[in-house]
């Protein structure tokens, strides 16, 4: 799921927002009320193994099933992957599920299906509780939940999957907030920084972007340095700016990061020698901090 695009030098809005609530309940709300029933649809039709048959058992366990399709898709051998996988998301196996659900929306191997991408995703929503995050998969529904945000956004042209924004919203705030995840962190900032569905708020987007971008998330580490540039809901700090958007710049990759490259040149060529060199001095300082971040992560 892309979460920045170019658009007049900055990366297109990617979500939207709601009113700010306590998440848990609107998780619940989110999940009986959303997934489950989602426009008065039964709940049949939200089931991703009714719509993919699933092949006779062949395997002993789901784990096997997963092991094999792991081992078909790095052979490339992607219809045979998908095979095993349905076998072991149609016993509830998260990564199974989540894989499928990456495959189905990249068109990776099956046909590209953002409508079964959903219902794989919606399942290992269904399937999370509250009781902490289970650490071997947390990173699995951390990337569900942050994708559903993007379908309940936008919508699925053609399905029963409406834009509704409030839920993009309850996605994208129980990744960032129950899992910490960076990519749900930055587009709740982005919720905030442009006041769709919700008042603008940078003071609260300047808090989202910095918890990404001490993860190494460029894009949050690009919109943080032009927030501190500009003092936009935080005191400003033009050297810090700066440093936030040399580290975003570092880490800037292909077309898709122009705009990233665009911040820094116009900050850097506005910026004073003195703000030059202390933002050269704490870059080299946080990347050591934002490496390790990283690294803990894995």
């Amino acid at each position: 799921m892309p979460t920045s695009r170019t658009a007049l030098g900055r990366p297109a809005r990617p979500v939207r927002a709601a009113p700010d609530r306590p998440a848990r309940g609107r998780l619940r709300f989110a999940m009986a009320a959303g997934l489950l029933l989602l426009c008065g649809i039964p709940v049949e039709a939200l089931d991703a193994t009714a719509r993919t048959p699933v092949p006779p058992a062949g395997y002993r366990t789901a784990r096997e099933a997963l092991r094999s399709g792991v081992r078909d898709y790095n052979a490339g051998d992607k219809e045979g992957a998908a095979r095993a996988l349905e076998y072991a998301a149609g016993q509830g196996h998260a990564l199974a599920l989540w894989k499928l659900g990456r495959m189905y929306a990249e068109g990776d191997g099956v046909p590209h299906d953002d409508l079964k991408a959903f219902e794989f995703f919606s399942r290992i929503a269904d399937d999370t509780t509250d009781d902490g995050p289970d650490a071997q998969n947390s990173g699995v529904m951390a990337s569900a939940f942050t994708a559903l945000g993007a379908y309940f956004l936008d919508g699925i042209k053609g399905t029963y999957v409406r834009p509704n924004p409030e839920r993009a919203y309850d996605m994208f705030n129980y990744a960032a907030s129950y899992f910490g995840d960076p990519n749900a962190q930055y587009n709740l900032a982005r919720l905030y920084l442009d006041g769709t569905g919700v008042e603008a708020d940078p003071r609260q987007a300047a808090r989202w972007f910095n918890l990404a971008a001490e993860k190494g998330h460029a894009p949050a580490q690009a919109l943080l340095g032009e927030l501190l540039i500009n003092g936009q809901g935080v005191p400003k700090q033009r050297a810090r700016g700066l440093m936030w958007l040399s580290l975003a710049r570092e880490a800037a990759q292909g077309r898709k990061d122009d705009w990233i490259v665009a911040l820094y040149d116009k900050a850097w060529t506005a910026a004073s020698e003195d703000d030059r060199q202390t933002a050269q001095a704490q870059a080299s300082q946080a990347q050591t901090q934002v490496t390790g971040s990283a690294r803990r992560r894995r």
